[in-house]
């Protein structure tokens, strides 16, 4: 349905809501009733933008595949030289960092949760993180075509190891409670990338 600018700016006030809460309690421990209070709305509003709380969690992991895979960072499009890439994991861990390992709500955390019983939401799911392999993956065919990067070398296998590194060591960190799995996993992944560098283009920094 189309929104007005008030009604737009109230649902995304909806949808980041639920996510806030998500991140403390997880999609099980989030009700409707616990996000129309957090919202500051009433329960008529909260169904006339969501008819239930399916449809709420699939706006919720919408927002977040349309997010920068680092909060507050660059959408990816720009990781295309080694410099770029390091300052990208630099601010994964960075972020981490900051919040004790502590989860936010993520890709990450909505596949942990929603994935295995819910195949609606892991097709969802699956299209955010398949867009940012998209955009990872022109980086690399930029990089490639500036010839820092072997002709030989698997872009799609090159972006997926990045998002996986990302992916796999924000778990890894919020379990454990520190950035160390993701500083290890983001470093090896970027060591891998660094393998295809050509002997034109020197060896990066």
């Amino acid at each position: 349905m189309a929104l007005t600018r008030k009604g737009q700016a109230t649902r995304d006030r909806i949808v980041e809501a639920a996510a806030d809460l998500i991140a403390r309690h997880g999609v099980a421990g989030t009700s409707t009733e616990d996000v129309r209070k957090a919202a500051g709305i009433s329960g008529s509003q909260l169904y006339h933008y969501f008819d239930s709380k399916q449809a709420l969690i699939r706006a919720v992991v919408t927002s977040r595949a349309e997010a920068p895979p680092v909060p507050g960072q660059p959408i990816m499009g720009a990781l295309d030289s080694f410099d770029a890439l390091r300052a990208w994991a630099d601010a994964a861990v960075e972020n981490q960092e900051h919040n004790g390992g502590r989860g936010e709500c993520t890709l990450t955390s909505l596949a942990g949760e929603l994935v295995p019983a819910d195949e609606q939401a892991r097709a969802d799911v699956s299209l955010g993180f398949l867009r940012w392999r998209s955009l990872l993956r022109e980086g690399l065919q930029a990089m490639r075509d500036r010839g820092e990067l072997s002709p030989g070398a698997d872009l799609d296998e090159l972006a997926l190891a990045l998002l996986t590194a990302l992916q796999g060591g924000n778990v890894m960190s919020q379990t454990l409670r520190t950035a160390e799995p993701l500083r290890a996993s983001m470093n090896a992944a970027l060591a891998y990338v660094r393998s295809f560098t050509t002997t034109s283009s020197g060896s990066p920094s």
